[in-house]
This record gives C-alpha cells, structure tokens and sequence, in this order.
C-alpha cells in the first residue's frame, strides 16, 4: 500500500484547510485509513480514522466537531477537511494504512509522507 499526502498550508485561527491522501496498491482496499500528526517536540496522535468497508469514522477528542474524514466513492482517496482550526493544530500530518482499526499509532503499517499545516494566532 502506498500513501501519499498534500494540502497542508498556512492558515490563520478559524479557518478551514482539507488534507487529501492518496491511496494505491493491490489490497489498498483490505485497510482502515487514518490521520495522524505530530506537533514539535511532541509524539505523534492519533486524529482520525475510517474503516475499510462500511466508512466507519473514529475521531480524537482534540478534533472531534471540527475535522471530518471521508473518502472518495473509490476509496482511492481519503480526505480530512479541518474548520476551526486553532494554533494547537499546528502539526505535520501523516496519513497511514492498517488492517487493525485501533487509535494506537505505533500499530500502523504503511506510512505516508507528512504535510504540514501551520495555524496562526
């Protein structure tokens, strides 16, 4: 499975960003998707998840009510539109793949790249 984010960017408080991760491979479709992120000096979060077949959604307490993850009809792609976003967002995103629906990062398979979103006060 191979995983690739973009659409992190400099936003002031308030505002809204949405995160897209592409998602391919053969058995893409066999794992639950999810976002993390790590802010500096702090170790990576849990924020989000949906689940492989139904489109099941977990959310952290941090994001619940503000961020919403979904998919595409394909499942080819899995987005996180972030509202209300607050300087204690500022992080770099992960998006990661697994066949394990937990909100336990270090349990994540496949990994992508992370992109960065700054939230100014």
């Amino acid at each position: 499975v191979q995983l690739q984010a973009s659409g992190g960017g400099l936003v002031e408080t308030g505002n809204s960003l949405r995160l897209s991760c592409a998602v391919s491979g053969r058995t893409f479709s066999n794992y639950h998707i999810y976002w993390i992120r790590q802010a500096p000096g702090k170790e990576r979060e849990f924020v989000a998840v949906i689940s492989r077949r139904i489109g099941s959604t977990l959310y952290a307490d941090s994001v619940r009510g503000r961020f919403t993850i979904s998919r595409d009809s394909a499942g080819n792609t899995v987005y996180l539109q972030m509202n209300s976003l607050k300087p204690e967002d500022t992080a770099v995103y992960y998006c990661a793949a697994s066949p394990s629906y937990s909100s336990v990062v270090s349990n994540y398979d496949y990994w992508g790249q992370g992109t960065q979103v700054t939230v100014s006060s």
